[in-house]
C-alpha cells in the first residue's frame, strides 16, 4: 500500500529486455535503505526490487504490467517519481494506493494559472473507470484531487511543490500516464453496476 505522495524524482539507469520482462535499473537516494524483495511505486507502478548494486536498484516489469502501464515507454534518463510502501501507524497523507495501474491516459493540455498549474487528461471510457469532482486519482503514483470530472477526461490543479517534487515538471502535451483510480470508488462503481 502507498500513499501517493512522492519520495523522489529518480532517473532510470538501465533498460534490459529479457524474454517478456524488462528490467529496470534506477538510481536514487535512498537505495542505500533499500533491500531485496521489498515493493516500491515506480509512477504508480509496483514493483519488486531484485537486486542492488552500490547506489542503483533493479526491479522487473513483467508483460502484464508492460501492456496495462506507461513503464513500456521508459528510456534511459527518464525520470519516475518513486514511493516506498507506507508503514502501519503512519498518517496517509495522500489517499489509499495500491500501486495496481487501471490504465493508461494522454495528457491534453498543460496551462498555468497564476502560480498553479492545470493538466487535463484523457482515456478510454471502455473499462468504466470513473472520476468525480473532488475525488482522488493517482497520476504516475501522485495522489491528486479531480477537477473538471467528465465521462473520460479530468483535469488535476498542481501547486508549485508538485511540480517540482515530481515529474509532472516535465510532463509535456502527448505524454502516456499511469492512472490508478481511487479504490473505494472503484468498489462502489461494481456494486452499482452489480445492482443493474
Amino acid at each position: 500500500m502507498f500513499t501517493g505522495i512522492i519520495e523522489e524524482v529518480a532517473k532510470v539507469t538501465k533498460l534490459e529486455k529479457d524474454q517478456e520482462n524488462l528490467h529496470i535499473s534506477v538510481k536514487c537516494g535512498f537505495t542505500n535503505e533499500l533491500k531485496v524483495d521489498q515493493s516500491l511505486a515506480h509512477n504508480g507502478v509496483c514493483l519488486t526490487v531484485v537486486d542492488i548494486k552500490d547506489d542503483e536498484y533493479t526491479v522487473t516489469a513483467i508483460l502484464e504490467t508492460l501492456e496495462k502501464s506507461s513503464l513500456r515507454e521508459l528510456k534511459v534518463g527518464s525520470e519516475v517519481n518513486l514511493e516506498r510502501g507506507m508503514r502501519l501507524g503512519e498518517r496517509l497523507d495522500g489517499h489509499i494506493v495500491q500501486g495496481h495501474v487501471d490504465q493508461t491516459a494522454i495528457c491534453t493540455d498543460v496551462r498555468e494559472a497564476d502560480g498553479s498549474f492545470y493538466f487535463s487528461f484523457e482515456y478510454s471510457d471502455k473499462q468504466g473507470n470513473p472520476t468525480i469532482e473532488k475525488g482522488s486519482v493517482t497520476i504516475n503514483g501522485t495522489s491528486l484531487t479531480v477537477v473538471n470530472s467528465a465521462r473520460n477526461t479530468f483535469d488535476v490543479a498542481i501547486i508549485p511543490f508538485t511540480m517540482d517534487h515530481t515529474n509532472f515538471g516535465t510532463m509535456k502535451i502527448g505524454d502516456t500516464v499511469n492512472l490508478e483510480f481511487d479504490v473505494i470508488g472503484k468498489y462502489v462503481a461494481r456494486l452499482m453496476e452489480m445492482r443493474s
